[in-house]
């Protein structure tokens, strides 16, 4: 028997029907172990020797290997064909040994496509594993583990609010915080533009102002009303007529198919995925055999896939479609490495593939990659030039004519933050013509300030800087979301204020490790590992050599010093100077006191130097913005009983209310559902009063409470907790109404007139098809096809979970329910005591039967 590791169940399925009865393929379900996240797994002074753990929800499907690895003649490690494919082998191996499990034919075998021929072929070819590539995946982990639990602390200690960074990703916060400030220094130019609207032959087109007064003009030469409107004016009293008219043929080639980055960009443009979304689709449809292998930064294609596209394009256009030779493409992005082929389908003669996602994706892959091989587009633009007698006043009117679509037909690239090339078309004008003029028009522009990054503008810059891979641009972005650094609106990236403090705290105090230069040469480094070129260790020890005496120098300053360093560092941006010329640090409120930033227990703010007698405050990320100030505590009135003040205040979480000062001081949030939507001191006073106690339960004689909470109002007894509707409620709610709804959440169950919504409709089972839901529950999220439930586990974040995890989970949790059954049964003995000590043995038998369960573990990148 020889036994097939590879890392997906759907990959296990489809390769084993493919390889036959004398093979037995087994999914890893990603990596199967990492570094401890805790310091000291990585040891610099002993050659960067690592400690490595395995997953705690991998042992059971190890030992699955394992057992079937010793029944075995011979290993074959069929993970992906990347780096981190190849790190998951070694691993794998690695275990085995450990095990002493491993049989004594160990092999190595890649593909491109979950073909049957390809398969098949991979078997005929194998290899032993890339050291190097393992190398470079070590030096990766090392390197990212080392700058993380290095400079974490030091931002933990000196840099409040701070939640962590990464060598990479702190180097993208980077961009788009340095775009923000793009932004906010952008002054607008006012310009105008003048354009004749004209008609020859009863088609109308369009010529634009380019000289005036014998003066050629540039975008900015009209820039107030009063010369544009003399403009107009002498536009129309001209008679116009054509002096010059020039066409010329262009061609536009088709680009490549895609890359793991272009792939990206594209998806993001057309179809509004995220990065980590198009991966996780991609990844599906790899898995399912519909495209080859989608982390690559390969733009050539396979010899057959090249003549199949062909093939496609003969039968679905004319001869014309299909140029005289294969067009060849070769890579320009920068440090282009493990060069797999190009994104593209396993078989052109499918147009479609999958549903719903699954489907566009798979469209946008296929037209791109049909396209690269058919004929280029043949186009004739063409430009026209108008004067007056005088010769002092021109206009041009632009023009371009399609002659022959080509791969047009089929496909046409996005574009980030660009308008469409012209395409107008214009009537047929010969010298001398005075086509007729109907109308001028005098428009007023301002220059716009450069755009915010999307995600495809951000992952193409990034690519274009040499940092990072295209393989981890989506887990790149989706950590910069998930610590808050950032935010997305209309599909653009804002810098939060926690970001913008986090960039200019690296610029200020670890500027080489931010610079783009820098990033870029280490990856480039890292790949002379993957290569060959380089030895890991001798990388990690040139890094490690500087990075770590200057994370100990900034550990030893003072909070205070680092503050007033980045005081001054962000001064033009915090203290913008004024148009009157007065002192823009200079305290609005008091009129006395100087602005500094400040540094507290939940982040940085701008506060006056007066403090305690001046309370004046200013959120960080806010310069000078109206709405950003809190002159201080609002007083609401005095609490009858204590005789302390009552303040409404704001805090990093919102605003609230404190009774007293000190630690003594009783404080409460503001809720946004407050009845009557004003905070008077009566409301000030219920709310401080919190929890309530409605009573002792009838049953079990324990007080029932009710109280807001983190996640909103609710009602606690004997430590189960049941949900309340709205803040009024947890005044309102009476016994019996709360002896029900503490049942009724008991039991599972939601509040009667509050059914439970699914958090997300995943789609159907792709094996049952019964439909897929992702719910919230007393314990978590779940997944459910109305018939299993199955929990999710730590490791797999609701918002990334894809459908085909859902259906492994539910699919695992109902090959486990059996067992579920017999270890049941002694519960229900509780009431009946008499046979329990029999029984007891047959209990502790049944957990043993259970499967284990199985889960999907995301496949890490740096």
């Amino acid at each position: 028997m020889q036994l097939v590791i590879v890392e997906s169940p759907a990959k296990a399925k489809t390769i084993e029907k493919y390889l036959g009865k004398d093979y037995r393929v087994l999914a890893s379900y990603g990596h199967v172990r990492d570094l401890p996240a805790k310091d000291g797994s990585v040891h610099p002074d002993d050659g960067f020797a690592m400690e490595w753990e395995t997953y705690a929800d991998k042992s059971k499907q190890l030992k699955a290997i394992a057992d079937e690895a010793k029944k075995a003649d011979r290993l074959i490690l069929a993970t992906d064909p990347d780096r981190e494919g190849e790190a998951i082998s070694w691993h794998v191996q690695e275990v085995l040994a450990k095990k002493k499990a491993l049989p004594k034919e160990v092999e190595r075998v890649t593909f491109n496509a979950i073909t049957k021929p390809a398969i098949l072929a991979a078997m005929k070819a194998p290899r032993e594993l890339d050291t190097d590539l393992i190398d470079a995946y070590r030096a990766r982990r090392a390197l990212d583990y080392l700058v993380g639990f290095t400079l974490s602390p030091v931002l933990w200690r000196k840099l409040p609010g701070a939640k962590s960074a990464g060598r990479v990703q702190s180097v993208a916060l980077r961009l788009i915080v340095e775009r923000e400030r793009e932004i906010e220094g952008f002054t607008a130019q006012e310009y105008w533009s003048v354009v004749a609207q004209m008609e020859q032959d009863g088609q109308p087109f369009e010529a634009r102002l380019v000289k005036f007064d014998g003066k050629k003009l540039d975008r900015l030469s009209l820039g107030d009303q009063g010369s544009a409107f003399a403009a107009k004016e002498a536009v129309e009293a001209a008679r116009l007529s054509v002096v010059s008219v020039e066409t010329k043929p262009a061609t536009r080639n088709p680009p490549p198919p895609f890359t793991t980055s272009t792939l990206q960009q594209e998806a993001a443009r057309k179809l509004g995925f995220s990065a980590s979304h198009t991966m996780r689709i991609a990844q599906s449809l790899y898995e399912d055999g519909a495209i080859t292998y989608m982390r690559t930064d390969g733009v050539q294609m396979d010899g057959s896939a090249i003549d199949a596209a062909r093939g496609a394009i003969a039968n679905r256009y004319d001869a014309s479609y299909v140029p005289d030779r294969p067009r060849q493409y070769q890579t320009k992005a920068k440090n282009a490495q493990e060069a797999h082929e190009a994104i593209r389908p396993t078989d052109f003669s499918k147009d479609r593939a999958g549903s719903g996602d699954h489907g566009r994706l798979y469209d946008l892959i296929w037209k791109r990659a049909l396209a690269s091989q058919m004929a280029s587009a043949r186009l004739e633009r063409t430009a026209v030039e108008l004067e007056d007698g005088t010769g002092r006043l021109g206009l041009r009117a632009t023009g371009q004519v399609v002659l022959f679509p080509g791969y047009l037909a089929l496909y046409e690239e996005g574009r980030d933050d660009a308008g469409d090339e012209d395409s107008r078309r214009l009537p047929l004008l010969r010298d001398g013509d005075a086509p007729a003029k109907t109308g001028v028009t005098a428009e007023q522009h301002f220059t716009q300030p450069p755009p915010r990054f999307s995600e495809a503008s951000l992952v193409k810059r990034l690519e274009e800087l040499g940092i990072g891979r295209p393989s981890t641009y989506a887990s790149i972005i989706q950590v910069l979301k998930d610590r808050a650094y950032v935010r997305v609106e209309k599909n653009r990236f804002f810098a939060e204020e926690s970001g913008r403090l986090l960039t200019a705290f690296l610029e200020r105090f670890f500027e080489k490790y931010v610079g783009y230069d820098f990033t870029a040469g280490l990856e480039e480094e890292l790949d002379d590992v993957s290569g060959g070129r380089a030895e890991w260790q001798a990388v990690l020890e040139a890094f490690w050599r500087d990075f770590k005496p200057r994370t100990a120098e900034v550990m030893e300053q003072q909070p205070s010093a680092i503050t007033a360093e980045l005081d001054k560092f962000l001064e033009a941006y915090l203290f913008p100077a004024k148009a009157d010329g007065s002192d823009p640090r200079l305290c609005p409120n008091c009129g006395e006191g100087r602005l500094a930033l400040r540094g507290g227990k939940f982040g940085a703010f701008v506060a006056c130097s007066n403090y305690p007698e001046c309370k004046y405050t200013r959120r960080f990320g806010q310069p000078g913005g109206e709405g950003a100030e809190d002159a201080g505590p609002e007083g609401l009135g005095k609490d009858p009983e204590t005789g302390l003040e009552v303040e409404r205040k704001s805090g990093r979480f919102g605003p609230y209310i404190q009774l007293g000062e000190g630690k003594e001081a009783k404080r409460a949030s503001i809720p946004k559902d407050l009845p009557g939507g004003e905070l008077t001191l009566e409301w000030a006073l219920k709310l401080l009063s919190l929890p309530r106690v409605i009573g002792n339960h009838p049953e079990t004689g324990e007080p029932i409470e009710a109280a807001i909470g983190r996640y909103g109002p609710y009602l606690k007894h004997a430590g189960k907790y049941a949900r309340l509707q709205t803040t009024a409620d947890v005044f309102e709610t009476g016994m019996n109404a709360a002896v029900v709804k503490l049942a009724e959440a008991a039991a599972g169950r939601p509040a009667r007139g509050a059914a439970r919504e699914p958090l997300r409709v995943l789609g159907a089972h792709p094996r049952t098809e019964a439909e897929i839901k992702l719910m919230e529950g007393r314990y978590g999220p779940y997944v459910t096809d109305g018939t299993t439930n199955a929990t999710l586990p730590k490791t797999v974040a609701p918002e990334a979970l894809t459908l085909e995890e859902a259906a492994q989970l539910i699919d695992a949790r109902a090959a486990a329910a059996p067992a579920k059954k017999g270890r049941k049964a002694p519960a229900k003995k509780a009431a009946a005591k008499k046979p329990a000590a029999e029984k007891k043995p047959a209990a502790k038998k049944a957990p043993a039967k259970k499967a284990p369960a199985k889960k999907v573990a995301a496949k890490t990148e740096d």
